[in-house]
C-alpha cells in the first residue's frame, strides 16, 4: 500500500479530483480569509483594549469627581461652622473670674466676669475651640455646630442632678464666695 504524505491539495491533484488551477484558487480563497480573520481577530482586540481603557478611565474620572465633590462639601460645612461662630460669638466677657475647663484632657481657663461665668456654669453659654482659639458661643449655636461638627465643642462638665429632698438638706450649707471652681 502506497502511503499518502502531503496536504489534501496534492492528495487530490494526485488523484485528480482538483486541476492546478483550481488548487490555486482554493489556496488563495483560504489565504484571504485567514488574513481577514487576523484583521478582524485584531480589530476585536484593540476594539476590547479601547473599550477597557475606556471603562477604566470612566471609573477614575467618578472617583476623582467623589473626592472633589467630598472636598467641596466639607470645605462648604466648614465654612457654614464659621459663619455659625462668627455670627453667634460673644463678646466683651473679659473680667476677673477664671473660668476653667478641660480641653484634650488639659485643663483650660478663660477670665470671664460674673454674668458670663454663671451663665457658662448654667449651660447656656458654650465653648467652641476654632483654629486653637477659644469662642464663647450661644447655646442655640452649639446646638447647630454640634449637628456639623460636634468635635469643635468643649464639652462642659453638667450640673449634678440633685434629688429636691437632698437639695433641701444641702441647702442648709452655705458655699463660700470665693470658692470657684
Amino acid at each position: 500500500m502506497e502511503h499518502m504524505a502531503g496536504n489534501l491539495f496534492d492528495q487530490l491533484k494526485k488523484a485528480g479530483l482538483v486541476n492546478e488551477q483550481k488548487a490555486k484558487q482554493l489556496k488563495k480563497e483560504k489565504y484571504q480569509q485567514t488574513k481577514q480573520n487576523k484583521g478582524k481577530q485584531v480589530e476585536n482586540e484593540a476594539t476590547a483594549l479601547a473599550a477597557k481603557a475606556a471603562q477604566e478611565k470612566a471609573e477614575k474620572d467618578r472617583l476623582l469627581n467623589l473626592e472633589r465633590q467630598a472636598a467641596q462639601a466639607k470645605k462648604a460645612l466648614q465654612a457654614e461652622i464659621k459663619q455659625i461662630i462668627e455670627s453667634n460669638k460673644i463678646t466683651g466677657y473679659d473680667g476677673d473670674l477664671v473660668f476653667n475647663f478641660v480641653d484634650q484632657g488639659k485643663v483650660k481657663s478663660l477670665n470671664v466676669n460674673a454674668k458670663i461665668r454663671q451663665r457658662l456654669v448654667d449651660g447656656v453659654i458654650r465653648i467652641a475651640c476654632v483654629a486653637g482659639a477659644y469662642v464663647l458661643i450661644s447655646d442655640e449655636a452649639s446646638a447647630k455646630i454640634e449637628q456639623r461638627d460636634a468635635s469643635l465643642l468643649i464639652p462642659l462638665k453638667e450640673a449634678e442632678k440633685i434629688a429636691d429632698e437632698d437639695a433641701e438638706y444641702y441647702a442648709k450649707f452655705a458655699i463660700p464666695d470665693d470658692l470657684v471652681w
